[in-house]
């Protein structure tokens, strides 16, 4: 596999060029320079051979003369004889055969002593047969059956028309082929050498190339895992060298540039999960793809199950609701989310779109805000008004309807006169009150209220408060009893306003406490750094549906009978910011008809003020 790679890299296909770049030169040049020397040797070899065969025929022609005939026949086997001396020694050629032919195609004599028997025997050739007939150049290059290349060279013998013989050679060319072999041995190892030397000198001159390609291409694979901390090493100022330099340019402006993207992405997140308002973002198709902590806390559903759903599923409304308030000309919805009987929120959706300059609108981004505080807060503004309203317009409608009723005679009743005037007289100061306690929840709300604080005893404290109602207690017949846990040291506190929140809580147990009944009133330390006073009773107790709101302002659980006992539904109320103006906390345990145990606590022993 890693040799299937290297033969498809860029190094292994400029090695490849090389090569075969210069195995086609050397191809090209060796063609050449052989085929050139090759001709140049065949020309000269084949010039020797006509040159000698013409010299030959020149000697050998008186030999073979007219007048040779005549002679005596011992003097012509003495001519053969010599003719024979002639060319043995005289032409010898090497690893050639010469012959010499008469007219009639006759060997007179031959240069090869192993082939001796041709002697006296005619020659057939076709180039002896055309030499006899005149014809000077005749050759003719052939292989032998053993391999061998051989050339053939006849020449006609005699002057003008008349042909006295030929001469006849036949060479081999073996000798000249040689020095070409030879040079062609010394070609291949040449290319040989040549195409090893251009292997070595390929890979050290692609490496230059390839290697600062590879070191960028092993950073960019770092870059795309994130790891922006190396450089491509620049090597050079050549095309290479500045593709390093513009690489490292390149990274460092992307690792900025992602920097710069995670930090606004961490930013973004940290916005989203902070926020207190819900957010829930959806694709143009209306699937979910982000929704934040405080969404998931309103709807109280699970973000693994919510991606990918549809967002009027996660809302909880059909698609054409959210179509119509999505693309209507006021985006937002009042939505009502019960989790459970206890739990109901209202949710305040807004639609805004997202653009995309390619696809026009490409989603949804739902916000979600809680505005159960603020329906509650109206909610209890528009009770407290229409509280304050009713308590206010009860006494000044009776006072008004006894004052009409002196005016109309009335008052010339002195006993009528003297009940009339008693009842608006008790109702002015119900009024009274009423104005009273809401001036001092005002002060209380707006942190006007200042505390004098003295050291104060507990036990006499308490003592006080129980001989302040000591005459209803006798009167209905309810036993108080007084608790106090030993060793308890003086507490600084408002004397005043504490006396206010036990007055009113002894008052609500004496109210809510029917006759023979028995009133608790304890003190103890659960902490070294605070006080808690308990006042309990056995009347006749809070539903548990009314545990919650006890503290609210205005709110009776038995609204007629609170009223006719005179109280404003504010005493409680009041408490509860006094004890925190101390710096404490109050809270109510009531079992319906078993009776009504209110706890607050003071910081003891109370030197440093505390504020609510």
């Amino acid at each position: 596999m890693k040799g299937l790679r290297f033969f498809q890299s860029i190094q292994a296909k400029l090695i490849i060029i090389y090569v075969l770049l210069i195995v086609i030169a050397m191809q090209l040049i060796g063609v050449y320079f052989t085929r050139t020397l090759e001709s140049y040797f065949k020309t000269e070899f084949i010039n020797s051979h006509n040159t000698q065969a013409q010299l030959l025929a020149q000697y050998v022609e008186p030999y073979l003369s007219v007048n040779n005939e005549e002679t005596k026949s011992g003097e012509a086997r003495k001519t053969n004889a010599d003719l024979n001396d002639v060319v043995n020694n005289l032409f010898a050629i090497s690893n050639a055969e010469i012959q010499v032919i008469d007219a009639n195609g006759i060997v007179l004599s031959t240069s090869m002593a192993s082939h001796q028997a041709v002697v006296n025997q005619k020659n057939i050739q076709t180039e002896v047969t055309r030499a006899l007939q005149g014809i000077k150049d005749n050759q003719r290059m052939f292989t032998d059956f053993d391999g061998v290349r051989k050339m053939i060279i006849a020449k006609p013998v005699g002057t003008g028309v008349k042909v006295n013989g030929a001469v006849y050679i036949i060479a081999s060319m073996e000798e000249m082929y040689k020095p070409m072999n030879l040079i062609n041995r010394f070609l291949i190892t040449g290319t040989l050498m040549a195409l090893a030397l251009t292997a070595i000198l390929g890979v050290m001159l692609s490496a230059t190339i390839t290697n600062p390609i590879k070191a960028i291409t092993k950073q960019a694979t770092a870059v795309a895992e994130g790891r922006f901390n190396a450089e491509v090493p620049v090597l050079g100022r050549d095309e290479i060298g500045q593709l390093g330099q513009t690489f490292n340019f390149m990274m460092g402006r992307l690792k900025e540039a992602l920097s710069l993207n995670e930090e606004e992405k961490e930013k973004l997140a940290s916005i989203l999960t902070n926020m207190n308002d819900g957010l829930i973002a959806a694709d143009d198709d209306g699937k979910v793809i982000v929704i934040n902590r405080r969404a998931k806390q309103i709807l109280q559903v699970n973000e693994d199950t919510t991606l990918g759903k549809q967002l009027h599923e996660v809302l909880g409304i059909s698609r054409d609701v959210l179509r119509q308030f999505e693309f209507g000309e006021d985006p937002t919805l009042l939505l009502q989310i019960e989790h459970d009987e206890e739990e109901r929120l209202s949710v305040k959706l807004s639609f805004t779109g997202l653009s995309n300059t390619e696809k026009g609108r490409s989603g949804t981004i739902a916000m979600l805000q809680d505005v159960t505080d603020q329906e509650k807060l109206e909610d209890s503004r528009r009770e407290f008004v229409a509280n304050v309203s009713h308590e206010l317009r009860t006494p000044l409608t009776t006072i008004k309807s006894y004052v009409e009723a002196l005016e109309d005679g009335a008052i010339n009743d002195p006993q009528l006169a003297g009940k009339f005037i008693s009842v608006t007289r008790n109702e002015t100061e119900r009024m009274i009150r009423l104005v009273t306690d809401l001036l001092q929840l005002s002060r209380l709300d707006s942190k006007q209220a200042t505390l004098s604080k003295e050291y104060t005893n507990v036990f006499e404290m308490l003592e006080e408060v129980a001989d302040r109602f000591s005459f209803q207690l006798e009167q209905r017949g309810i036993k108080i009893v007084i608790e106090v846990a030993p060793f308890l040291e003086e507490i600084k506190i408002d004397r005043d306003r504490i006396d206010q929140v036990l007055d009113n809580l002894v008052s609500n147990a004496i109210k809510y406490t029917s006759e023979q009944g028995h009133i608790r009133i304890g003190a103890r330390l659960p902490d070294p750094d605070m006080l808690e006073i308990a006042v309990q009773d056995n009347g006749i107790g809070i539903p548990k549906k009314d545990l919650s709101r006890i503290f609210e302002r205005f709110y009776r659980v038995d609204k007629a009978r609170s009223r006719n006992m005179g109280g404003t539904g504010l005493g409680l109320s009041i408490a509860r910011e006094i004890v925190r103006l101390h710096g404490g906390n109050v809270w109510l345990d009531s079992e319906f008809g078993q009776g009504t145990k209110v706890t607050f606590t003071l910081p003891y022993p109370g030197d440093e003020e505390a504020a609510l």
